[in-house]
């Protein structure tokens, strides 16, 4: 064979290779490759799902420790026996000032000695009131130190009702779970069982926002006189 037909098969086999190459190239990009991409599109999905389990579900659960109140209490069982609502036990000083959670002093009158069966009446009396010591109660509405909240302003003055912020707490017959961040010591009432910060009820957090949400429905604005006059130095000492 003479050398010219030589070089016209090994252009001829070059041009057919470089057919296959072009022929290849354009079926992966057709989608006719070796299915690589649809193994990244699951994979993708896969890591999807699964960082949204571990964020949604799996990191509250780490993030919220859960705790026992000290003592079980029946709402529902006290609030029947006052004559003022929740202000006979969480009362308003003299001065006008709250006094948030319930001293010993305030229970003694009726618990001085057991009155019936109940194990965590027992427990209260025997356990707190014969030593003279207070009960440490895990407080689901505690804010921050710098935090100020006056209640007088807002429930003698603005007559805002307990359940707006505290939810039917009065009609429980058992305290719930405290739910403590593990970093910063808070409870999860403060920022609400939602992950997300979404809430449908006015007690679901307790945040500035929804003081600002509460304050715009209620006067048409969202800061009070004061704010407008003395700003973050109201709310936050």
């Amino acid at each position: 064979m003479s050398k010219p037909d030589d070089k016209t098969t090994e252009i001829s086999a070059d041009t057919d290779s470089i057919e296959a190459e072009v022929s290849s190239a354009g079926g992966i990009e057709n989608g006719q490759g070796d299915g690589s991409g649809g193994f990244v599109i699951l994979f993708f999905i896969i890591g999807f799902v699964a960082s949204l389990i571990i964020g949604w579900v799996v990191f509250p659960k780490l993030l919220y420790s859960q705790k026992a109140q000290p003592i079980g209490f029946n709402h529902a069982l006290h609030l029947e026996a006052v004559s003022d609502g929740c202000e006979s036990c969480h009362i308003f000083r003299d001065d006008g000032t709250y006094a948030g959670v319930p001293t010993n002093a305030q229970c003694v009158d009726c618990h001085q000695e057991v009155q019936g069966d109940s194990p965590e009446e027992k427990k209260f009396v025997e356990e707190y009131v014969a030593k003279d010591r207070e009960v440490p109660w895990l407080v689901y509405s505690k804010q921050p130190d710098c935090v100020f909240f006056s209640h007088t302003a807002h429930v003698k003055k603005a007559g805002m009702e307990c359940v707006t912020c505290h939810g039917p707490i009065g009609e429980s017959t058992s305290l719930k779970v405290y739910e403590e961040n593990r970093l910063t010591g808070y409870s999860r009432d403060i920022w609400g069982k939602n992950i997300a910060g979404i809430k449908r009820e006015t007690w679901d957090r307790m945040k500035m926002d929804d003081c600002a949400e509460c304050h715009e429905k209620e006067a048409g604005k969202r800061s009070s006189v004061q704010t407008d006059k003395e700003a973050c130095f109201v709310c936050h000492k």
